[in-house]
């Protein structure tokens, strides 16, 4: 038998930058993300929270007769509930309360596939049900006698179960922990290959998959669903030029994210906290694009990218397919004007070969032509220059090899660093065209 939920969205005096309508329409759609049956929704003011059960209690007692008419098993209250809050509204009602945090964990609990994702999801399942444990909940606090050193005399329910969620924690940390470290070991090995890593990062179904599929020829699963993705996924993508980047896609940021998820999925995060350029995925033809778009830059903030990065992020405004002739015209009008923005469609393609082309503009903005004379004792730095430049010309005498090579400014410096080239033996002849 299928779950029926009822959604409440409280509006509150300190109301998020979305507009109400566009909030209670998300929540929706978070509830139809998993396999339940949204009976109905309902926009609730609340000009002063109630300590105790968060609406007032007028509207608490007004929707009791309607869970219980609808025959609903779930409310889910779009908003943060306190453990006590929660815990007397599932008194009044008779039936389960979700907050907006317990929805979403509901949700990566579902989808997470990778090992990494679902012990993140534990994790933070793990410290949300951890606070859940108040002394509210009467039949936790029996106590009961001990059974060895552990627990004590007169430990309550409520103790014991907060120590094995403790333990669990710590647990699950470790096994994060070796996850955490392997991860940081591909990333080590991915520095030593010279392909550089694009970030996609955006709202939550605003196309980054489908954006992700149409750049890779990737079969990444893409659907029109909240956190259709959680687990990264990375592939090469061919620039113009025929050099090769690699694109992550990462999990969708939403406003209100809760604290627990952005501490569990933190070392998922990472990769965009690592990543040589992040690309933000606009859906366009949202109406709450705006804010979406604060949420976004909020979120990355909080992650720790700095200011000058955030400056840099290319941003393609998805979905102008979905626009009426004359708002689509006025998107592809704005991005002309703008140095950093790329309107078009992951669906259409529209706008994709103009990504790419951006991508590797600022991925390899300057490449220099350097003549440099190298003993034939340094092998491994020639090496070096046939396969991270373009070499365009060798010259081979009875002392020295002469080679003349194209490569980036970062290039250089990397080959200047690992092999200690002092300037003599080098000489910067020209400036590639872009």
């Amino acid at each position: 038998m299928t779950t029926r939920v009822y959604l409440l969205h409280p509006v509150l005096r300190a109301a998020g930058a979305l507009d109400p309508a566009d909030a209670r329409e998300e929540a929706c759609a978070l509830v139809r993300a998993i396999d339940v049956d949204l009976a109905g929704s309902a926009v609730v003011p609340v000009p002063r929270p109630n300590p105790a059960t968060l609406l007032g209690q007028g509207k608490v007692e007004e929707f009791a007769p309607l869970l219980a008419a609808e025959e609903i098993d779930v409310v889910v209250v779009n908003g943060e509930l306190s453990p006590v809050q929660q815990r007397n509204l599932e008194r009044v009602w008779k039936l389960k309360v979700l907050d907006r945090t317990g929805l979403i964990l509901e949700i990566f609990g579902e989808r997470a596939q990778t090992r990494e994702g679902v012990l993140q999801v534990e994790l933070a399942h793990l410290t949300y049900q951890k606070s859940r444990l108040v002394r509210s909940w009467t039949h936790l606090e029996r106590q009961r006698g001990a059974t060895g050193f552990i627990g004590g005399p007169g430990e309550t329910q409520i103790e014991a179960d907060r120590r094995i969620l403790d333990d669990k924690i710590v647990r699950l940390k470790r096994q994060l922990d070796k996850v955490v470290r392997t991860r940081t070991l591909h990333r080590a090995a991915r520095k030593k290959v010279p392909h550089p890593v694009v970030a996609l990062v955006g709202y939550t179904n605003a196309g980054k998959s489908t954006l992700f599929n149409c750049l890779t020829a990737a079969e990444v699963r893409a659907e029109d669903m909240l956190f259709a993705t959680l687990d990264p996924t990375m592939r090469h993508i061919t620039l113009p030029s025929g050099r090769t980047a690699i694109l992550s896609d990462t999990v969708g940021f939403i406003s209100d994210l809760p604290t627990q998820l952005v501490a569990a999925f933190r070392a998922t995060l990472e990769e965009v906290l690592e990543a040589d350029l992040i690309v933000h995925v606009r859906n366009i033809a949202h109406p709450g694009s705006d804010a979406q778009n604060l949420d976004v830059l909020g979120v990355l903030q909080d992650l720790g990218v700095a200011r000058d990065r955030l400056d840099s992020i290319i941003e393609f405004r998805n979905k102008i397919d979905l626009l009426d002739p004359e708002a689509r015209q006025a998107a592809r009008n704005a991005a002309q004007r703008g140095a950093d923005i790329i309107a078009g469609s992951a669906v259409t393609g529209e706008g994709c070969e103009a990504l790419l082309a951006e991508i590797e503009t600022r991925l390899f903005p300057r490449r220099m032509v350097f003549t440099l004379r190298l003993g034939h004792d340094e092998g491994r730095a020639v090496s070096w220059l046939y396969s991270h430049g373009d070499v365009q010309a060798r010259v081979d005498s009875d002392t020295s090899v002469e080679i003349v090579v194209e490569m980036t400014e970062k290039e250089f410096f990397q080959f200047r660093k690992e092999f200690g080239v002092p300037a003599a033996a080098l000489r910067r002849t020209e400036l590639a065209a872009q």
